[in-house]
């Protein structure tokens, strides 16, 4: 009973630190968003801003700085995941391993991780169009960096960041928890996907509904697998084809 307070009460803590408090955050944002005069679909949710556009250099520190703090989460789930409640095996390289991030089989995880973008990111695309059509959604503005040599690269490593960042906490270190703690895999999989979808609640309801399905899956392919390697790849690639699509085609496509 102590050790199912202590994993319950440490669970709050990450997560209040990290997506838990996004989440939050995000849901005051979509009620601000349905009480303004503007219809949601008129409204547009930027991610990828540029903070000092009149001082480039300055700016990719910015962006730099804010990639790295916002990847310190996940760390602190494999360090916790390292000391383990209930005790483990001890040592950082363990808990990577029992996380499937130990690069053990890295072809196996390119291959897992690619068919998991083409799964996810197709059907994700039809299904933010079609809940723009119902003005569900807003319109999501992926990458807004100017025209900078550095825009590239930054958008792909805040890709990265968002993998690593959601899919070791939300997938690899709260599934563990929360299965050490005692829950049925059932709600331990709608707990994951529901606050994944939560603090995508900015958006609109497109991006709330896609983000669950899309945890869901995440959720049972890493019961199946115990890898989460495939999951940050396909989080990453499908960011990266978003933030980049962005970039090329906004302004030559109408629906963008």
């Amino acid at each position: 009973m102590i050790e199912r307070r202590l994993l319950h009460r440490e669970v709050v803590i990450v997560m209040g630190l990290s997506l838990g408090a996004s989440a939050i955050w995000s849901l005051l944002r979509i009620v601000e968003r349905l009480t303004r005069e503007v219809p949601l679909s008129a409204q547009t949710s930027a991610l990828n801003t540029s903070v000092t556009p009149d001082r480039p250099w300055l700016d990719l520190t910015y962006q730099l700085v804010g990639i790295a703090l916002a990847v310190v989460p996940a760390a602190l789930g494999v360090h916790l995941l390292a000391t383990s409640v209930p005790p483990g095996p001890p040592g950082i390289r363990p808990a990577l391993r029992g996380l499937g991030l130990d690069g053990s089989s890295p072809w196996r995880d390119l291959g897992r991780g690619t068919l998991l973008a083409a799964a996810i990111g197709i059907p994700g695309l039809g299904l933010y169009l079609a809940a723009r059509a119902l003005g569900v959604n807003t319109q999501v503005a992926a990458a807004n960096l100017g025209q900078t040599w550095w825009a590239v690269p930054v958008l792909i490593l805040s890709a990265v960041q968002n993998g690593l960042l959601e899919e070791v906490l939300v997938v690899g270190y709260l599934l563990t928890r929360l299965e050490q703690a005692g829950w049925r895999w059932r709600w331990a999989v709608a707990a994951s996907a529901l606050l994944r979808g939560a603090y995508h609640l900015y958006q609109g309801f497109g991006g709330f509904v896609g983000n669950v399905v899309m945890g869901i899956v995440f959720a049972l392919v890493w019961r199946r697998t115990r890898r989460v390697g495939p999951l940050v790849l396909a989080h990453t690639l499908i960011d990266v084809a978003a933030f980049l699509g962005y970039a090329v085609l906004h302004g030559r496509v109408s629906w963008l």
